[in-house]
Parts: structure tokens; C-alpha cells; sequence
């Protein structure tokens, strides 16, 4: 399941003309009679859960119903940038924190502070870093229904084949440096870790695990002594052949790697412990654990919100659905759906135990100290940057030293910019 991305193709370069344009629209109200709300979303594996949840809400709303409106992540901010400008957006739809402060910035958010403090929505049961992820300029717009965090996932036949103990929450980086050394085995073309740069999936916990930041008051990180320290850590265990480089995960990506067994461990997403669990090797002998621990004890932490279109005519029942899916209630069956965690506090037990086999209350404990997504009010500009400059140090050619500061002085003038605008 995609979690995060770069704003769709022109978005970002496009966004004021598109977007403004969309907030000058008109729009009515509800009128008399049964109110049908339309609710885009990306996943079809949350599907059948969000099908139950929506029954939940019509049982105690009988004037409102709600239809599924899904759209394949490949085309989804495509079609929704589409939607907007011709007046046909979900009145309800998901926004992840790569595309928040854009489509918020614009005015096609409904502001929902307000709503929130009338009906006394519970804020507070939900992930603290992801309330602040989905506000703008002191005003909420989206409220979190999930949340992950990223953990170290690993092989357990291939770490007793090479005599090697499991990883465990007292690892630190030099205990997983150690381990892929042991673990890789060049006869089998086996790797103890991938180290990968594609999506982000491990960039970000390397450099705030090892102290660093990539985004932090409005100024890159990338240039920071401990930032690349962290980045350092990683092309390293490439140059010595600890890790694929990244110009073999062209075609294999790390998480596939690790689920055909030729890399021991990766860093991966709480999300995708349903498609590891579907890998039978995977079930059988997979484990996973915290992220080993840098100059501090760190994560990333991610979730999806529900925003309400700013153009919708169906603003209060619009508000009401949101509001439920807010509860405890919608996050109780969106548990049980075994696909996502749920944000409401207190709900995730039905999650971990649906794949009992993994020890999934790590991915739960992380999040106290996860460090919020790092995004801005067009991350596509400058999270665009990082491939070129970052790439080569990633395939095994050195130098991500002068890649990391000059990555930090170019994110520093699209910030500028940002701000300027």
C-alpha cells in the first residue's frame, strides 16, 4: 500500500492557477431528503474494513449515506486535481502529508477547528506529531484515521543460517553494521541489508536515527554534520558489499529482495506487514523489531487523514462522517480489518493480534518517539532533488559527503522560495 509520494506530475509548478481557481467555485447546501457523500480513497485492501465502517454510520445517521469513490493510487491526485477543477471532488477523501500544506494553502480544505470545538472531537486519542502534520498556519484541516512507523524487519532462517543472534530493541547501528557483514553471503548472492534509497523508506529513520534532519523550521538538514553521518552509514555497508547498490533495486526494490530471501534484513513500513505476512516464507520464519538505535532512539511516523473538500454542498453530513471516523467506534473495526493501525489510542490490539506470528507492538511503541514526516507546502520541488544527487553515493561511487551538502544548499533555495511565494 503506498503511504507517500511526490505530488502528481506539474502539481506543484501549477498549484496557484489549478487550486484558486477551484476555491472561487460556488456551493450549495444539503437540501431536503437522503444526503449520499462520496468519499474518495486509494487502497482496495481497506476496502471491505471502510465498507463496515460506513455501515456503522448510516445505522446511526439514517438521512445520509456514503458510496466509495476508488481511485488507483497511480492516478488518484491526478484525477482529484481533475475533480476540483471541474466542481467534482469527493465531498471526503484521503490526504497524506506530502500533498497536505499544498492543497491546504489553496483553499480547498474545509477548516475543521471549529467543527472540532463544538463537537468535542477526540484530537487528543490520536498521534500528537500527526494532529500538527495535518494543520495549517493554527487551523486542523484533517484529522488522522492510521499511522505507521517504520521498523527493522528480518529473516530469521537466514540469520541461523549464518549463526547470527536475532536483532533485538537494544541493537544499535553498530550492531546491524556487524550483522549484514556476517550475513551476507556472496556464493548464495545474499545481502545482510538493503540499504535503500527508492521512496524513502529508509533515508529518512537513517538520518534521524543518527541524529540528524532533513527538514526542521523551514531549513534542510541535509548538509548537517549528523545527517550525513547517518547517510555515510548507509552507502557504506553499499561500498563494502554488505547491501545491493542502488542501481540493482532498479528492477527489485529491497522489500522484494527480502521477501525472495536474497537480503536479511530491511527497513520497512508498519503497512506492509500484510503483504509480508502473505509471503509464506515470511509468515513462517519473519520477525521484526525496533530500528536500531543512533545517537538516539528514533523513527518516522506517517498516517493518512480524512479532509473535507472546501467546494462540497454536503459540508455538515460531510463533517459528520469525518467526525465518526474519528471515534473510537470506526478506528475499532478498522483494526479488526488487519490492514492498517488504527490512530485512536487504546484500538491496535485487534491489529497485532491479527498476524500473531510478528511482534507488531514495536511498531506501536514507536510511536512516541516517531519524528514527524518531514513536508512542506510543495515537498514534491525539493524532494525531487534528492535522486539525482543522492544516487550515485547510493550505488556504491562514494562521495555522499559533497552529495548531502550540496542536496542541503539547493533544498534551501526552493524553501526560499516556497516561503517567498
Amino acid at each position: 500500500m503506498r503511504r507517500r509520494t511526490l505530488l502528481c506530475s506539474g502539481l506543484a509548478a501549477a498549484s496557484a492557477p489549478v487550486l484558486a481557481a477551484c476555491s472561487d467555485q460556488g456551493g450549495g447546501s444539503e437540501s431536503g431528503g437522503r444526503t449520499t457523500l462520496s468519499y474518495g480513497m486509494w487502497d482496495p485492501a481497506q476496502v471491505p474494513g471502510m465498507k463496515k465502517i460506513i455501515a456503522a454510520f448510516e445505522r446511526r445517521n439514517p438521512g445520509i449515506s456514503v458510496r466509495i469513490e476508488l481511485t488507483p493510487w497511480a492516478t488518484y491526485w491526478t484525477t482529484l486535481k481533475t475533480s476540483m477543477r471541474g466542481g467534482t471532488a469527493p465531498d471526503v477523501f484521503w490526504m497524506n502529508a506530502v500533498n497536505f500544506q499544498l492543497y491546504a494553502a489553496h483553499g480547498v480544505l474545509e477548516p475543521l477547528s471549529e467543527h472540532i470545538r463544538r463537537d468535542g472531537t477526540p484530537l487528543d486519542r490520536h498521534p500528537r506529531q500527526l494532529v500538527r502534520l495535518y494543520a495549517y498556519r493554527g487551523t486542523q484541516y484533517g484529522i488522522p484515521k492510521d499511522f505507521d512507523t517504520i521498523g527493522l524487519w528480518y529473516n530469521k532462517d537466514l540469520f541461523d543460517k549464518a549463526r547470527v543472534p536475532y536483532p533485538d530493541t537494544t541493537w544499535t547501528w553498530d550492531d546491524l553494521r556487524d550483522a549484514a557483514a556476517e550475513l551476507t553471503n556472496p556464493r548464495e548472492r545474499v545481502h545482510g541489508y538493503a540499504a535503500e534509497m527508492q521512496r524513502q523508506i529508509v533515508i529518512y529513520p537513517a538520518v534521524f536515527g543518527a541524529g540528524g534532519y532533513v527538514l526542521r523550521d523551514g531549513r534542510s538538514g541535509f548538509g548537517d554534520e549528523r545527517t550525513i553521518e547517518g547517510l555515510r552509514f548507509l552507502t557504506d555497508m553499499i561500498d563494502r558489499g554488505w547491501s545491493p547498490p542502488q542501481s540493482a533495486m532498479v528492477e527489485n526494490i529491497g522489500r522484494v529482495r527480502f521477501w525472495s530471501e536474497k537480503a536479511a534484513m530491511v527497513n520497512d513500513l508498519s503497512a506492509m506487514a500484510g503483504q509480508m505476512y502473505a509471503v509464506p516464507a515470511l509468515k513462517d520464519h519473519g520477525g521484526v523489531t525496533v530500528l536500531p538505535k543512533g545517537r538516539e532512539r528514533a523513527t518516522v511516523i506517517h498516517g493518512l487523514a480524512n479532509v473535507v473538500s472546501a467546494k462540497s454542498d454536503k459540508k455538515t453530513a460531510a463533517w459528520k462522517f469525518v467526525h465518526f471516523m474519528a471515534g473510537r467506534e470506526a478506528a475499532v473495526i478498522q483494526a479488526e480489518s488487519g490492514v492498517t493501525i488504527s490512530s485512536y489510542a487504546g484500538t491496535q490490539d485487534a491489529w497485532i493480534s491479527s498476524m500473531p506470528e510478528f511482534d507488531l507492538r514495536h511498531f506501536i511503541d514507536m510511536k512516541e518517539y516517531g519524528a514527524p514526516y518531514p513536508s512542506s507546502k510543495n515537498t514534491a520541488v525539493w524532494e525531487n532533488l534528492q535522486y539525482p544527487l543522492l544516487g550515485a553515493a547510493f550505488s556504491g561511487k562514494g562521495g555522499v559527503e559533497e552529495a548531502a551538502r550540496t542536496l542541503g544548499e539547493q533544498m534551501d533555495r526552493a524553501l526560499k522560495e516556497e516561503r517567498d511565494t
